[in-house]
């Protein structure tokens, strides 16, 4: 198993919290090793467009693409890492991978003192429809988001989880063996936890 160094955010805690639940993953920028993966991962915070830049210069695109797309490799796409998966986004106006017909946009609050940006903090998830990545997962359970932007799927039947701040937007996405979360499943304690068991156990 790969996390994917595309130099963009916490990749120790992800690693260390896949390691915690009993996995061997490794962190590679290498387009040979990642090509070996069994399963990947793809975290990231920071910024739309240099992420994809990133990819790009470091080589990643093309190799990604063919795990992914073609070899049918199971990939977890965290925070910005589920971001890139979209369309568009309107972070530097970009193009994304395209593997979700959907666009990345700012929270657009009416109430700000209320609902400030970025959303941080512990929220819930609400379960749209059933999927191994919330197997056993109670509909309580909160999980922890640090985001400005959000995705906007136009597929209804990609959207896994929603998540209210002061209106309703998507906090999970799966398309066959392509997941991703909002939230950082390895900051999310218990539930994240099992999340992330529930990926390595595909």
């Amino acid at each position: 198993m790969v996390i994917i160094d595309y130099g963009m955010g916490n990749l120790r805690s992800v690693q260390k919290k896949f390691i915690m639940v009993g996995t061997n993953v490794v962190i590679s920028r290498d387009p040979e090793i990642i090509s070996k993966a069994d399963k990947l991962i793809l975290p990231g915070v920071g910024h739309f467009a240099n992420g994809i830049k990133n990819l790009k210069e470091y080589g990643l695109w093309e190799v990604i693409n063919n795990k992914v797309l073609v070899e049918k490799t199971p990939i977890l796409g965290i925070c910005l890492g589920m971001q890139l998966m979209a369309k568009h986004s309107e972070e530097g106006d970009a193009e994304g991978l395209g593997w979700f017909d959907a666009d990345v946009v700012k929270f657009k609050m009416k109430d700000q003192l209320k609902y400030k940006v970025p959303h941080i903090g512990w929220n819930n998830a609400e379960i749209n429809q059933e999927s191994v990545l919330f197997k056993n997962v109670p509909k309580e359970a909160l999980f922890y988001f640090v985001h400005s932007y959000h995705i906007q799927c136009n597929n209804q039947k990609d959207i896994l989880t929603t998540t209210e701040y002061e209106y309703p937007f998507t906090s999970s996405i799966q398309k066959d063996h392509i997941y991703g979360t909002q939230f950082h499943p390895e900051k999310s304690h218990d539930w994240g936890e099992k999340i992330i068991q529930n990926f390595i156990n595909l």
